[in-house]
């Protein structure tokens, strides 16, 4: 048996070998397994539901010598949605460290797992600022990792190997997260819990706000199914490092919970994941919790790296050729 990644049933992580001795008592128990895995064992393969862990099935399926031969769903209990997250941050606290960019979503995992945190980007960014002060007060250790020009310049190369199809916006999301992931490996870290996910699930992007109602379920489950696409990327990155993304808002409990809020109340009175605020503010000074905060690339200064390196290259008005002269060469 090899696995990759972690198994979780019912709510209590197994170890390797626990897994080992539940297939060998009853094989279709399988089906019940959440956590963030990739499973292989005889001549089968699972992958957890959600295929936060890469591997050559599709997501959430069991496969017997090359057939699907059944799905994995774990339970999905009647949880709040604070309990769903409290068991989610829970279940992925063992081990790891949290990349802190101290916006409310890993500000809140931070919080609740209290693991050491990490925060990466250029010489006075953002989100190295507010990254300091959230963890100061949480009075948790940070690792700060300033990246130079230097540093971009160099791990461009590596990351537009490594995506598919890249664009700017990927390629700046993906270099942000190969610091991220080359500075965990660096400290020992193989698992690195994030905040991803949240903005999908609870509706942080600016168009939500923008959405009719009639029209926000569809928007919701659109942004939902992209995230396969964005976790194949972003693991991609980490697996380069030998570590991988952990994503407590991806686990079934937390999707359950927030499903089970209508749309427009998670993006109620013009304030986007407000679920999730009201849950933070418990955990969070009040100002912490609703605190609006830039996407990675801009907060840590890297996209502006990029456009800056990509003129300096001669490409004054398209970073999209730019990377396509990179993936000729």
């Amino acid at each position: 048996m090899h696995l990759t990644g972690w198994v979780e049933l019912d709510g209590t992580v197994l170890s390797q070998e626990e897994v080992e001795q539940a297939l060998l008592s009853d094989p279709s128990i399988v089906s019940r397994f959440g956590g963030e895995f990739y499973l292989e064992y005889g001549s089968c393969a699972a992958r957890d539901m959600y295929g936060i862990i890469p591997g050559p099935c599709k997501p959430g399926t069991i496969t017997c010598d090359g057939n699907v031969i059944g799905l994995i769903h774990p339970s999905c209990p009647h949880l709040s949605l604070e309990d769903a997250i409290l068991t989610a941050v829970r279940l992925r606290s063992a081990t790891g460290i949290t990349a802190l960019s101290g916006g409310v979503d890993s500000a809140l995992v931070a919080a609740l797992a209290g693991r050491p945190c990490l925060v990466v980007g250029m010489e006075g960014c953002h989100d190295i600022r507010q990254a300091r002060e959230v963890a100061a007060i949480l009075d948790l250790p940070l690792t700060v990792r300033i990246v130079t020009p230097e540093d971009v310049q160099k791990a461009l190369l590596v990351v537009i190997s490594l995506i598919e199809d890249p664009n700017p916006v990927d390629v700046a999301i993906a270099t942000t997260l190969y610091f991220v992931a080359e500075t965990a490996h660096q400290l020992g870290y193989k698992r690195i819990l994030t905040g991803q996910g949240a903005d999908e699930v609870f509706g942080g992007y600016a168009r939500y706000l923008e959405t009719p109602d009639h029209l926000l379920d569809e928007v919701f489950a659109r942004d939902f199914a992209s995230l396969a696409r964005q976790g194949c990327r972003d693991q991609s990155i980490a697996r380069s490092m030998g570590a991988y993304l952990s994503m407590p808002y991806l686990d079934i409990r937390v999707v359950c919970a927030a499903h089970a809020i209508p749309p427009r109340e998670r993006v109620l009175g013009g304030v986007r994941k407000k679920p999730l605020r009201e849950v933070a503010r418990r955990y969070l000074p009040e100002s912490y919790a609703y605190y609006e905060k830039k996407a990675m690339q801009y907060g840590t200064g890297i996209w502006k790296e990029i456009k800056r390196i990509a003129r300096q290259n001669g490409y004054h008005s398209s970073v999209s050729d730019f990377i396509s002269h990179i993936r000729r060469t």
